[in-house]
């Protein structure tokens, strides 16, 4: 077929979309969608849910690395060789997401320049959130580590001045996430509803002055760079 006639391509109906090598997933709250130490041949893009990432060290002890959201992906490391998960991954609520193949994923990439450049940009954004992490955790005490978490999990888009809940995640995983304890983390929940940054029952409410307190308290970040990652 000639490039006049074929369809244009859109990333996103290739990523939420059944076909050759791609498969839809309905995952319930809890369900694990693969173990450390599975088989890694595949790549997962999140519709809908949040995922999270576990790791399980030789001495048995485990750690939270990461909460995933919509139009994320996970599993990726097996595009760049890596044979066996090293990581586990659990819904936190019910979740939708496609399972891609590798070389399926591969193929796309190679032949549609839009979703080479969603991936690339996906990829970038995770690199930095990643060094973000790694300077929050040197330089940050545990209180400023736990604030900056809530801001990111609450995900706030550029000049969004609404108040963003959290749904169901417990003080245990925040705890493990920022490398301290649940008293710890009780304690700072406690402080912060005081001052009204936030507000709690069964989920978290985080309003906007949370990001202020962050961006105002936390390391020289611009505001923009702070919401996109980077």
């Amino acid at each position: 077929m000639s490039d006049s006639l074929r369809q244009e391509f859109d990333p996103e109906v290739f990523l939420t979309s059944a076909g050759v090598g791609k498969s839809i997933l309905e995952c319930r709250k809890n369900k694990e969608i693969f173990a450390q130490g599975d088989l890694a041949d595949s790549v997962f893009y999140i519709h809908r849910g949040r995922i999270k990432l576990t790791v399980v060290s030789g001495q048995g002890k485990e750690a939270v690395v990461a909460i995933l959201q919509p139009k994320q992906f996970f599993g990726e490391g097996c595009l760049n060789g890596q044979t066996r998960r090293i990581a586990t991954t659990t819904a936190l609520e019910d979740c939708v997401v496609t399972s891609i193949a590798r070389a399926t994923l591969l193929a796309e990439l190679r032949r549609e320049p839009k979703l080479s450049e969603l991936f690339i940009a996906y990829l970038l954004h995770r690199s930095n959130r990643i060094e973000q992490d790694l300077i929050d955790q040197l330089f940050n005490s545990s209180e400023k580590r736990l604030a900056r978490l809530l801001v990111l999990l609450a995900d706030f888009d550029k000049d969004d001045h609404q108040r963003h809940v959290i749904a169901e995640i417990s003080q245990e995983t925040l705890a493990e996430m920022i490398g301290t304890t649940r008293s710890r983390v009780s304690f700072f929940m406690n402080k912060f509803r005081k001052l009204g940054l936030i507000s709690y029952d069964k989920n978290i409410e985080v309003h906007h002055s949370l990001l202020d307190a962050v961006l105002h308290d936390g390391p020289q970040i611009a505001r923009d760079d702070f919401l996109n990652g980077t």
